[in-house]
């Protein structure tokens, strides 16, 4: 037997389900415009409390606006503030002492005047910690222990029944972004700021320099340029995985060229069998295209797509071998065409480990 209620469903037409979406978003719009216009030096004011806080912004709300303010925690502690979130209820239950007399509270509540919040405001006033009241009633009794108001103004819930918080919710959304992202500008948060809070993903790995990511020279092929090539191929195996170039140093110590295995097989496509007992310093590519340690990921990325290499050294500011940059490594930042060719080229490889590598044959190869 099915223990649900019959669910009564409106007739409503495709057109009218489409209008009403519509309406409820333009609402939502308007009420941001609005915001926009509404702001004063009251919000420079709370610039102002973030910016110079030596402790944690603590953000509270209560319901709907509890889950705004979770979100906001999120968003200040990625820019640059650190934050945390204190749930009202639990406040009075001992998580009070959470809060320091270094820190701010920023307080969301529509009405000013939500039970569990109300609770709360003598003990913070006693604490002496400043408070930011974002609210749409100036006189309630938030506002009134509020160190800065700020006012979101008389809203109109986009909900047909105008019960369910979606406008309020909405402006106070946007109106703590703007909080924590203008915060995060007076404090000249930058993109290596962002890239150490942001450490994982494909949004790290873009923001990250080139040491996070690349081989390390012990994982590397190094060899002097003044061996031959057969020399080099014996001698130069390392254990693990394997990458598809040597790196050609000179007695100090800097890197002079690079060999790659497509460069060893174009010597046996010629018929050049006579090369392997030569210096390799002969048949390498002299000078090769490398970046700098310190240098951001993005930009080696990219250097790998538009001159269509496979590996890329990494050198320090001596011009030595630090580690390389192999495009298996980074095929999350690739463009999908270039991507899917380097993944097909290592999976082939690692199929195959007795023949020649693919990546000889493919527009990856090596084009110093």
């Amino acid at each position: 037997m099915n223990t649900h209620a019959a669910v009564r469903r409106l007739p409503l037409t495709e057109f009218e389900q489409l209008r009403l979406a519509r309406d409820i978003i333009r609402a939502e719009g308007q009420a941001l415009l609005a915001l926009a216009d509404r702001l004063s030096g009251e919000f420079c004011q709370a610039i102002d409390l973030l910016v110079e806080c030596s402790g944690s912004v603590i953000v509270s709300g209560m319901g709907k606006a509890g889950l705004v303010g979770q979100k906001l925690v999120a968003t200040l502690a990625s820019t640059g503030t650190r934050s945390h979130f204190l749930h009202p209820a639990e406040a009075v239950h001992g998580d009070l002492g959470r809060i320091h007399r270094d820190d701010v509270i920023l307080m969301l509540s529509q009405s000013g005047e939500t039970e569990e919040i109300v609770r709360l405001l003598p003990t913070l006033a006693e604490m002496q910690v400043p408070l930011i009241a974002i609210t749409a009633k100036t006189d309630s009794k938030l506002a009134r222990y509020a160190t800065v108001i700020l006012d979101i103004g008389p809203l109109k819930e986009a909900c047909p029944l105008g019960l369910a918080p979606s406008t309020s919710t909405t402006v106070m959304l946007a109106l703590g972004d703007a909080l924590a992202l203008v915060a995060s500008r007076v404090r000249n948060f930058g993109p290596e700021d962002f890239a150490r809070f942001h450490p994982a993903g494909s949004l790290g790995r873009k923001l990250a320099k080139v040491e996070d990511v690349m081989r390390p020279l012990d994982q590397c092929r190094v060899a002097d340029d003044g061996k031959t090539v057969r020399q080099v191929l014996v001698e130069g195996g390392r254990p693990g995985r394997r990458t598809g170039a040597i790196l050609l140093t000179n007695q100090a110590g800097e890197l002079t060229g690079i060999f790659t295995d497509s460069d060893l097989a174009r010597l046996f496509e010629r018929k050049c069998d006579q090369a392997v007992d030569q210096p390799i310093l002969n048949v390498m590519t002299a000078a090769p295209l490398a970046v700098s340690l310190g240098s951001k990921l993005s930009d080696a990325v990219d250097l790998l797509v538009q001159r269509k290499i496979s590996e890329l050294p990494v050198l320090d500011s001596h011009g030595k071998p630090v580690g390389l940059i192999d495009i298996t490594d980074v095929l999350g930042m690739l463009p999908r065409d270039a991507a899917e060719l380097a993944d097909a080229v290592d999976d082939a490889n690692a199929d195959e480990p007795s023949k020649p590598p693919v990546r000889t044959t493919l527009p990856f190869a090596r084009k110093q």
